[in-house]
């Protein structure tokens, strides 16, 4: 057990984490984000909701030498920090009483360099973040601000 998660019942429960999003809290209906791209995408999406670490984000920006850089570009749904995102792979996890089921890397693409510096994919590669399934209803709110720009 770390200061960022806690193993209770058999799920890991995340501590620290931020949301990313516009309002202050998310809801939850069991088939992805109301309002996002990929909500209600499919029966059993692997990637109903994403998260990556703003740690891997502030690495990448220093590395490709990016200002100004929003993290909303690399398009995942929740921030965290202090949270190993590769363990939660085939784990069942939980944040503030909404559980999840961590089903793999989100892999970053091409459109990374695009959106924010060239070689941004390659240096992703094994740190995209993670693609969860949402096992339960709930709302997420969020503990803290991520600045517009990094």
């Amino acid at each position: 057990m770390t200061a960022s998660h806690a193993i209770v019942r058999g799920f890991v429960v995340l501590r620290r984490f931020h949301l990313l999003c516009a309002a202050d809290d998310v809801d939850f209906a069991g088939h992805g984000i109301r309002g996002d791209r990929f909500f209600d995408y499919k029966e059993g999406y692997k990637g109903q909701i994403t998260f990556f670490s703003i740690e891997v984000f502030e690495e990448l920006c220093g590395a490709l030498e990016v200002q100004d850089c929003s993290p909303g570009l690399v398009r995942r749904n929740v921030m965290t920090r202090d949270v190993d995102l590769n363990k939660l792979i085939d784990q069942d996890f939980e944040v503030q009483g909404v559980r999840f089921r961590g089903t793999g890397e989100c892999r970053p693409c091409y459109w990374m360099d695009r959106a924010l510096a060239a070689g941004a994919e390659k240096f992703l590669q094994g740190r995209g973040g993670l693609r969860a399934r949402i096992l339960t209803d709930g709302t997420l709110r969020s503990t803290a601000r991520i600045p517009e720009a990094v």
